[in-house]
């Protein structure tokens, strides 16, 4: 029997978690438990994986602040490296698992409108937490944009919304060949087109959106958000919070969900359902098979 196809989209959270020193090695043993979890949904569907790139992506401009003697590099050649930072962890040790499965990891650049308000208005948290006063002195001495994340302040970048794969094609073939892909990793690499050629943008496309891009442009059966919550609640963080265990984008549409955290997700998923996917799952990565056989998490589905 032929696989269904889903969109695995990974959070930049789950691979580095709240709080936690920014080490390799920390990273390394958060990408083998996701490895794990994306192994198990690997042997009922074909799977296509996306990640985030917050925490990386924040690490290493702020290493490239610190090294004076050269500008700092661009976020979108930032978002390269940790997609092969990242990419590399995540490839090794599924293949370790899965020794018999093709695996390949695929440098993926976005295109993204360059008059998008995104750029206005930046809401993307990327590096480590803050206290507010720390984050505050830190805003000014580089002139940055800080805003709330829970009960700490991060950093925040512009978000524009993808408009275009460039590397679709290449994902596609690899896809038939039945390779699980690795791509469109921290929702891929900003660009746009400038007097004919690509040319990188200073953002950090949101990897739910990308997610849903990419599986609506491939026709995927599922899209999967794996993320440190294990489910969509209301009044999250009340005690009247309540999880939703199936719902629809109408239903969603009622409510409002933290721009910062689970509202790209929300968003991403509506917008998969109404350009014709079949059902979304969220929740916690531990639980991922479970999500898609509707026993666990949330799941969206159309209307």
């Amino acid at each position: 029997m032929t696989k269904q196809t889903v969109v695995v989209a990974l959070g930049g959270n789950a691979l580095l978690r709240r709080g936690e020193p920014l080490e390799a090695d920390i990273q390394r043993q958060n990408i083998a438990t996701a490895a794990r979890a994306i192994a198990d949904i690997a042997t009922e569907y074909n799977v296509v994986l996306v990640h985030g790139n917050g925490p990386q992506v924040g690490l290493l401009a702020l290493q490239g602040l610190e090294y004076k003697q050269v500008n700092p590099y661009p976020l979108d050649v930032l978002g390269s490296e940790t997609q092969g930072m990242i990419g590399y962890m995540l490839m090794q040790e599924l293949k370790n698992l899965l020794p018999a499965q093709q695996i390949s990891c695929m440098l993926t650049q976005m295109s993204v409108d360059p008059n998008d308000p995104a750029f206005a208005d930046p809401t993307k948290p990327i590096g480590p937490v803050y206290e507010e006063a720390e984050a505050r002195a830190l805003a000014e001495k580089y002139h940055w944009t800080v805003k709330p994340d829970g009960p700490y302040f991060r950093r925040v970048v512009p978000s524009p919304l993808p408009t275009g794969i460039i590397e679709d094609d290449a994902i596609t073939a690899l896809i038939k060949q039945n390779h699980l892909v690795i791509c469109t990793g921290g929702g891929g690499i900003p660009v746009k087109e400038e007097n004919g050629k690509l040319v990188g943008v200073e953002a950090v496309i949101d990897k739910d959106m990308s997610a849903a891009f990419l599986a609506k442009q491939l026709g995927a059966d599922a899209l999967l958000i794996l993320t440190d919550a294990d489910a969509v609640y209301l009044d999250w963080g009340k005690p009247t919070q309540k999880a939703l265990r199936s719902t629809t984008p109408t239903e969603l549409a009622q409510y409002q969900f933290d721009a910062g955290s689970m509202g790209p997700k929300i968003d991403a998923s509506c917008e998969f359902i109404r350009q014709g996917g079949k059902l979304v799952g969220i929740g916690s990565l531990e639980d991922g098979l479970n999500i898609l056989k509707g026993e666990a998490g949330t799941n969206i589905i159309s209307e």
